[in-house]
Protein backbone atom coordinates (compact mmCIF):
# COMPACT_ATOMS: atom_id res chain seq x y z
CA UNK A 1 0.00 0.00 0.00
CA UNK A 2 1.39 3.36 -1.02
CA UNK A 3 2.14 5.74 1.85
CA UNK A 4 0.33 9.09 1.76
CA UNK A 5 2.35 12.06 0.50
CA UNK A 6 3.89 14.26 3.17
CA UNK A 7 2.41 17.73 3.60
CA UNK A 8 4.47 20.60 2.24
CA UNK A 9 5.35 22.02 5.68
CA UNK A 10 6.77 18.66 6.77
CA UNK A 11 8.97 18.43 3.67
CA UNK A 12 10.26 21.94 4.32
CA UNK A 13 10.93 21.11 7.97
CA UNK A 14 12.88 17.98 7.09
CA UNK A 15 15.09 19.78 4.58
CA UNK A 16 15.64 22.59 7.06
CA UNK A 17 16.58 20.09 9.78
CA UNK A 18 19.01 18.26 7.47
CA UNK A 19 20.81 21.44 6.42
CA UNK A 20 21.02 22.70 10.00
CA UNK A 21 22.32 19.47 11.53
CA UNK A 22 24.70 18.35 8.77
CA UNK A 23 27.38 20.98 9.36
CA UNK A 24 28.51 20.45 5.76
CA UNK A 25 27.18 20.89 2.22
CA UNK A 26 24.50 18.39 1.18
CA UNK A 27 23.84 17.14 -2.32
CA UNK A 28 20.40 17.25 -3.90
CA UNK A 29 20.20 13.46 -3.60
CA UNK A 30 20.87 13.70 0.14
CA UNK A 31 18.18 16.36 0.49
CA UNK A 32 15.73 14.18 -1.44
CA UNK A 33 16.29 11.40 1.10
CA UNK A 34 15.88 13.83 3.98
CA UNK A 35 12.70 15.31 2.54
CA UNK A 36 10.81 12.02 2.53
CA UNK A 37 9.94 12.42 -1.15
CA UNK A 38 11.29 10.74 -4.26
CA UNK A 39 11.19 13.87 -6.37
CA UNK A 40 14.32 15.84 -7.21
CA UNK A 41 12.22 18.56 -8.83
CA UNK A 42 10.08 19.03 -5.73
CA UNK A 43 13.08 18.98 -3.41
CA UNK A 44 14.93 21.47 -5.61
CA UNK A 45 11.94 23.81 -5.56
CA UNK A 46 11.48 23.51 -1.81
CA UNK A 47 15.15 24.17 -0.97
CA UNK A 48 15.25 27.20 -3.29
CA UNK A 49 12.07 28.58 -1.73
CA UNK A 50 13.58 27.97 1.71
CA UNK A 51 16.76 29.82 0.66
CA UNK A 52 14.66 32.84 -0.34
CA UNK A 53 12.82 32.80 2.99
CA UNK A 54 16.09 32.59 4.93
CA UNK A 55 17.48 35.50 2.91
CA UNK A 56 14.44 37.67 3.61
CA UNK A 57 14.29 36.75 7.32
CA UNK A 58 17.94 36.61 8.42
CA UNK A 59 20.84 38.94 7.77
CA UNK A 60 23.83 36.81 8.80
CA UNK A 61 22.68 33.31 7.78
CA UNK A 62 22.10 31.98 4.28
CA UNK A 63 21.39 28.81 2.33
CA UNK A 64 23.90 28.87 -0.50
CA UNK A 65 24.21 26.66 -3.56
CA UNK A 66 27.86 25.87 -4.25
CA UNK A 67 29.47 25.50 -7.66
CA UNK A 68 29.21 21.70 -7.45
CA UNK A 69 25.44 21.97 -6.96
CA UNK A 70 25.45 21.13 -3.25
CA UNK A 71 23.57 23.24 -0.70
CA UNK A 72 24.83 24.50 2.64
CA UNK A 73 23.32 26.43 5.53
CA UNK A 74 26.07 28.78 6.60
CA UNK A 75 27.10 32.03 8.14
CA UNK A 76 27.68 34.74 5.56
CA UNK A 77 31.45 35.08 5.01
CA UNK A 78 31.57 38.72 6.10
CA UNK A 79 30.44 37.74 9.63
CA UNK A 80 32.98 34.94 10.16
CA UNK A 81 35.65 37.14 11.85
CA UNK A 82 33.03 38.58 14.20
CA UNK A 83 31.81 35.25 15.59
CA UNK A 84 34.95 33.11 15.33
CA UNK A 85 35.72 33.47 19.05
CA UNK A 86 32.25 32.18 19.95
CA UNK A 87 32.34 29.02 17.80
CA UNK A 88 32.70 25.85 19.85
CA UNK A 89 32.27 23.05 17.31
CA UNK A 90 34.48 23.39 14.21
CA UNK A 91 33.79 21.09 11.29
CA UNK A 92 37.34 19.73 11.41
CA UNK A 93 39.71 19.02 14.31
CA UNK A 94 42.71 21.33 14.56
CA UNK A 95 45.15 18.71 13.26
CA UNK A 96 43.23 18.22 10.01
CA UNK A 97 42.84 21.98 9.64
CA UNK A 98 46.59 22.48 9.90
CA UNK A 99 47.20 19.73 7.34
CA UNK A 100 44.75 21.46 5.02
CA UNK A 101 46.71 24.71 5.38
CA UNK A 102 49.94 22.98 4.33
CA UNK A 103 48.27 21.40 1.30
CA UNK A 104 46.96 24.83 0.29
CA UNK A 105 50.40 26.40 0.77
CA UNK A 106 52.70 23.83 -0.81
CA UNK A 107 50.45 22.26 -3.45
CA UNK A 108 51.07 20.19 -5.41
CA UNK A 109 52.49 18.30 -2.45
CA UNK A 110 53.32 14.61 -2.17
CA UNK A 111 52.18 12.32 0.61
CA UNK A 112 55.86 11.83 1.54
CA UNK A 113 56.31 15.57 2.04
CA UNK A 114 53.15 15.82 4.13
CA UNK A 115 54.36 13.01 6.38
CA UNK A 116 57.70 14.81 6.80
CA UNK A 117 55.91 18.00 7.84
CA UNK A 118 52.96 16.67 9.83
CA UNK A 119 53.91 13.13 10.87
CA UNK A 120 52.14 9.82 10.28
CA UNK A 121 48.83 11.19 11.62
CA UNK A 122 48.52 13.07 8.32
CA UNK A 123 46.96 9.97 6.74
CA UNK A 124 43.89 10.23 8.96
CA UNK A 125 43.72 13.98 8.27
CA UNK A 126 43.82 13.44 4.50
CA UNK A 127 41.11 10.80 4.72
CA UNK A 128 38.77 13.30 6.38
CA UNK A 129 39.71 16.10 3.98
CA UNK A 130 39.04 13.90 0.95
CA UNK A 131 35.72 12.76 2.39
CA UNK A 132 34.73 16.42 2.65
CA UNK A 133 36.13 16.99 -0.86
CA UNK A 134 38.45 19.79 0.28
CA UNK A 135 41.50 18.03 -1.22
CA UNK A 136 42.01 15.69 -4.16
CA UNK A 137 44.92 13.61 -5.36
CA UNK A 138 46.53 11.98 -8.36
CA UNK A 139 48.91 9.03 -8.31
CA UNK A 140 52.55 9.64 -9.20
CA UNK A 141 54.15 6.23 -9.15
CA UNK A 142 53.82 4.96 -5.59
CA UNK A 143 53.21 8.45 -4.24
CA UNK A 144 50.03 10.47 -4.13
CA UNK A 145 50.14 14.16 -5.03
CA UNK A 146 47.60 16.37 -3.26
CA UNK A 147 45.94 19.64 -4.20
CA UNK A 148 43.06 21.63 -2.82
CA UNK A 149 39.81 21.16 -4.72
CA UNK A 150 37.44 23.63 -6.38
CA UNK A 151 35.11 23.01 -3.45
CA UNK A 152 37.82 24.25 -1.05
CA UNK A 153 38.15 27.50 -3.02
CA UNK A 154 34.38 27.95 -3.14
CA UNK A 155 34.01 27.26 0.58
CA UNK A 156 36.67 29.81 1.56
CA UNK A 157 35.67 32.36 -1.05
CA UNK A 158 39.03 32.14 -2.85
CA UNK A 159 38.78 33.27 -6.47
CA UNK A 160 42.49 33.33 -7.32
CA UNK A 161 44.48 30.58 -5.64
CA UNK A 162 47.75 31.59 -7.31
CA UNK A 163 47.43 35.10 -5.91
CA UNK A 164 46.87 33.70 -2.41
CA UNK A 165 49.92 31.44 -2.69
CA UNK A 166 52.02 34.36 -3.99
CA UNK A 167 51.08 36.45 -0.94
CA UNK A 168 51.89 33.50 1.31
CA UNK A 169 55.35 33.09 -0.21
CA UNK A 170 56.07 36.82 0.05
CA UNK A 171 54.97 36.91 3.68
CA UNK A 172 56.98 33.76 4.45
CA UNK A 173 60.14 35.36 3.05
CA UNK A 174 59.54 38.45 5.17
CA UNK A 175 58.97 36.35 8.28
CA UNK A 176 62.12 34.31 7.61
CA UNK A 177 64.20 37.51 7.27
CA UNK A 178 62.95 38.77 10.62
CA UNK A 179 63.64 35.41 12.24
CA UNK A 180 67.21 35.42 10.91
CA UNK A 181 67.82 38.74 12.65
CA UNK A 182 66.69 37.41 16.01
CA UNK A 183 69.20 35.71 18.38
CA UNK A 184 67.36 32.42 18.61
CA UNK A 185 67.55 28.97 17.06
CA UNK A 186 65.70 28.77 13.78
CA UNK A 187 63.21 26.05 13.06
CA UNK A 188 63.48 24.07 9.83
CA UNK A 189 59.72 23.65 9.69
CA UNK A 190 57.92 25.83 7.16
CA UNK A 191 55.09 27.87 8.68
CA UNK A 192 52.39 29.94 7.11
CA UNK A 193 52.58 33.43 8.61
CA UNK A 194 49.32 34.66 10.07
CA UNK A 195 49.53 37.91 8.12
CA UNK A 196 49.26 35.96 4.87
CA UNK A 197 46.39 33.71 5.81
CA UNK A 198 43.59 33.59 3.23
CA UNK A 199 40.08 34.73 4.03
CA UNK A 200 38.45 32.28 6.42
CA UNK A 201 41.69 31.24 8.12
CA UNK A 202 42.41 31.41 11.82
CA UNK A 203 45.85 31.68 13.38
CA UNK A 204 46.61 29.48 16.35
CA UNK A 205 49.69 30.38 18.38
CA UNK A 206 53.13 31.20 16.97
CA UNK A 207 53.48 31.86 13.28
CA UNK A 208 51.74 28.75 11.94
CA UNK A 209 48.28 29.06 10.52
CA UNK A 210 45.53 26.48 10.87
CA UNK A 211 43.22 26.76 7.86
CA UNK A 212 39.90 27.23 9.60
CA UNK A 213 36.58 26.54 7.98
CA UNK A 214 33.87 29.17 8.50
CA UNK A 215 31.91 28.32 11.61
CA UNK A 216 28.35 27.07 11.14
CA UNK A 217 25.56 28.28 13.34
Amino acid sequence: MREPALPEHEIVARIEAALYSAGRPLSLDELVKASGTNSKEKTHRVVNDLAKKVKSTFRAIEIAQLEDGNYVLQLRPEYTPLVRKFAQHPLLPSGALKTLSYVAYEQPVTSKRLVQIRGSQVYSHIKVLEQLQFVEHENLGRLKVYRTSPKFQNYFGITDLNAVRSRLMTATATTATKANNQPQQRSTTKHIPSSAAPAGATTVGGGATDAQLPEKT
